[in-house]
C-alpha cells in the first residue's frame, strides 16, 4: 500500500510502498477514507517531537474499518469511523475519563498517536491499537469529516473551558483562521451568543471568516489591528482570546486586547512567549491556558454538531502522491480551510 512518512527531521515527507497491516487481537485495521494535513505535521517534519524512527504521517484520519483481531466486538468491517487522535494508556485517571490527550503515564520519546510517533492515516491502511479509539461517523463522510478529529476537537475543547464567559455582552476573538481557526469561528457561533471578531494576514480567509458568522474581521498585519479590536470590543476587551497561531506577533496582539476574568488560551505551535518579567503580561484575572487537543466524548459532540449541520470543515481534497506539495502549499499558506489527502481508490 501507499504511505506518506516522515523519514527525518528537516527531510521532506516520502510516498512509500508499505506492506499492509494485519490487525492482531484487540486491534482494528481501517480503510482511510481521508486524513487532513494540519499545520503540526510541518513542525514533526521541520523540527521533529523527539522520536528518530520513521512513520507514518497524519492524525487526524477517517474511514471505514476494514478487520478486526480477535477480541473485538464493537466493530464490524464496512462501520465508518472517526479515529480519536491522542493515544494514552487507556487506564489512569485521565484516560478513564477519556481525556487521553492529558494521559498521566506518557512519556517524553513515547509517541502522541498515530500520525505523531507510531503510524498514522495518510496512507491507504491504518492500523488502530484499540477499538476504544475509535467513535462512529454516523451519516458523516470520511473524506470530509477526517479535519473534525483535530481542527474542529481543538478549538472545541478550548472553547468549553471558556463557554461561562460567553454572554450575549462578551466578545471572543479568534487569531488565525486557517484550519483549526475556520472552526473556532463556527463554534463560537453555535455554542455562545458572543459577539465574534475574526483576525488573520489573509484577506481571503477573512472574508471566509465573515461567511462562517464572524461580526468583525481584522486584517493583523496592519499596526492599527489592536486598536479596531479594541474600538468594537469596548473598555471590557475581549473575553476570550483564542490563538490558532502561537507566533510570537499574535501572542503580542492577544495581550493587548484581552480583558479582565477573561481566558487567553494559546492552541498554536508558532512558538511565541508571553514574558511575565515579574509584572501582569495580561490583566487581573486573566486566566492563560495551553489547551492541547480534546477528549474521546468531546470528538463525540464535535461529529454530532457536524452531522446536525451546525458546523462543517472546508476541505479540498488531495492524493497521496500529492502529500509532499500539499505541505509546501500549507508552509506558504495557500491552503483554505483544510487539506484532505485521500487516497486515490476512495476519491
Amino acid at each position: 500500500m501507499k504511505a506518506v512518512r516522515f523519514v527525518g527531521v528537516g527531510k521532506p515527507a516520502q510516498v512509500v510502498e508499505l506492506p499492509k497491516p494485519e490487525p492482531k487481537a484487540g486491534e482494528v485495521l481501517v480503510k482511510i477514507g481521508g486524513a487532513g494535513v494540519c499545520h503540526s505535521d510541518l513542525h514533526v517534519l521541520h523540527d521533529g517531537i523527539g522520536i528518530d524512527h520513521s512513520f507514518t504521517l497524519g492524525h487526524e484520519n477517517a474511514g471505514w474499518v476494514a478487520g478486526v483481531g480477535a477480541g473485538v466486538r464493537n466493530w464490524k468491517d464496512g462501520d465508518a469511523v472517526a479515529i480519536y487522535g491522542p493515544w494514552g494508556c487507556g487506564y489512569c485517571h485521565a484516560c478513564m475519563q477519556s481525556f487521553e490527550n492529558y494521559c498521566e503515564n506518557w512519556k517524553p520519546g513515547q509517541a502522541y498517536g498515530g500520525g505523531l510517533g507510531a503510524d498514522g492515516g495518510m496512507a491507504e491502511y491504518m492500523l488502530i491499537p484499540s477499538e476504544r479509539l475509535l467513535v462512529p461517523l454516523g451519516k458523516l463522510k470520511p473524506q470530509d469529516a477526517a479535519p473534525l478529529s483535530d481542527a474542529a476537537l481543538t478549538p472545541y475543547h478550548a472553547i468549553k473551558r471558556a463557554l461561562p464567559l460567553l454572554t450575549p455582552d462578551a466578545t471572543a476573538v479568534v487569531l488565525g483562521v486557517g484550519g483549526l481557526g475556520h472552526m473556532a469561528v463556527q463554534l463560537i457561533k453555535c455554542l455562545s451568543g458572543a459577539r465574534i471578531v475574526a483576525g488573520d494576514v489573509d484577506d481571503s480567509k477573512l472574508e471566509m471568516a465573515k461567511k462562517m458568522g464572524a461580526d468583525l474581521v481584522v486584517n493583523t498585519k496592519n499596526e492599527d489591528a489592536a486598536e479596531k479590536i479594541l474600538k468594537f470590543t469596548g473598555s471590557r476587551k475581549a473575553a476570550l482570546v483564542l490563538d490558532c497561531v502561537g507566533v510570537q506577533p499574535t501572542v503580542n496582539l492577544g495581550s493587548r486586547i484581552v480583558g479582565m476574568n477573561s481566558h487567553f488560551t494559546i492552541v498554536g505551535l508558532g512558538g511565541g512567549k508571553l514574558t511575565m518579567d515579574g509584572g501582569a503580561a495580561v490583566p487581573f484575572g486573566c486566566m492563560v491556558s495551553t489547551p492541547y487537543w480534546g477528549s474521546r466524548a468531546e470528538l463525540l459532540e464535535v461529529l454530532a454538531l457536524a452531522e446536525a449541520g451546525r458546523i462543517h470543515a472546508e476541505v479540498t481534497h488531495f492524493k497521496l502522491d500529492e502529500t509532499p506539495e500539499v505541505y509546501n502549499k500549507l508552509h506558504e499558506g495557500k491552503i483554505r480551510g483544510r487539506a484532505v489527502i485521500v487516497p486515490e481508490a476512495n476519491l
